[in-house]
């Protein structure tokens, strides 16, 4: 019989990395990799439990598989064929993992992330960004007096938060730093065509009404620094090396597919998958 004291034994669950027996069931072992193995398989039901839970979460849940299994195979079910099946799938499904893990997955560096950053880097075309802030008004005459205050030297903030109906008038029409595609395309337009520390000496009509428009501030576009699309890039190269892994296998492999239909949406994937 299994003993329950190591169920509420905390010591048991205490060292991870270490392949430690918390008990048995039937004289068989069940130790600290075996729960690992269940949370890790279990992770769609494990994954609400709390984290302090989850290792009793995955005892509890073992022993039953356990338990009836042994029945299941008291009963003759491991001797069926739906279950042969199935037991072969998941043999299949984790060799795949496995295999994936050891020459896919650990076979990506730092170095390798690093260096995909790097030429994704150099490969990007130079693009400018402006820091621009505009006065949104209704009427045409509107802008033009707007313009005509600025010419006298009135204050493009103070005018912003005195005329502006756009929702950045409060903050003196300040928009921040944009690239080309963010805006509608006549703002856009206006405002990449001026120099830093100028504003348009005509309204600037949009779906909006009239913008009266200042370029605070250009720049080139700054790339994303690394530690925001490291995991990307990772995942971008797990995607092209397993791509490449199954295209080797598929190549060298006997595949038919009788069906027409799926043979045809297999052909078309694979080749999609190949294209990329």
């Amino acid at each position: 019989m299994f003993a329950m004291g190591s169920v509420f034994s905390t010591p048991a669950f205490a060292q991870d990395g270490e392949d430690k027996i918390v008990g048995s069931l039937g004289g068989e072992t069940i130790t600290q990799r075996d729960l690992a193995l269940t949370v890790s398989e279990m992770g769609d039901q494990l994954g609400q439990v709390p984290p302090e839970q989850q290792q009793f979460a995955a005892l509890m849940a073992l022993i039953d598989i356990k338990l009836l299994a042994a029945k299941a195979r008291e009963n003759g079910l491991d001797e069926d064929e739906e279950f042969k099946k199935r037991a072969k799938f998941l043999e299949d499904r984790a060799l795949h993992n496995i295999l994936f893990r050891k020459d896919v997955i650990d076979g990506i560096t730092d170095e390798e992330v690093r260096a995909r950053y790097d030429k994704e880097v150099a490969a990007t075309p130079a693009e400018n960004e402006v820091k621009a802030a505009h006065i949104l008004v209704e009427k045409e005459e509107e802008a033009k007096e707007i313009i005509k205050a600025l010419d006298e030297g009135a204050d493009f903030a103070e005018l912003a938060k005195e005329k502006s109906t756009g929702p950045s008038g409060p903050q003196g029409g300040d928009l921040g730093y944009f690239t080309k595609g963010r805006m509608v395309p006549e703002f856009e337009e206006a405002a990449f065509a001026l120099d830093s520390g100028s504003y348009t000496k005509e309204p600037v009509q949009t779906q909006f009404g009239y913008h009266v428009i200042l370029v605070k501030d250009i720049r080139p576009v700054q790339p994303p620094a690394y530690e925001q699309v490291q995991q990307q890039i990772r995942a971008a190269l797990l995607r092209e090396k397993y791509f490449n892994y199954i295209k080797e296998l598929r190549a060298s492999a006997d595949i038919n597919i009788e069906d027409e239909a799926l043979k045809a949406a297999y052909d078309k994937a694979v080749a999609e998958q190949e294209a990329q």
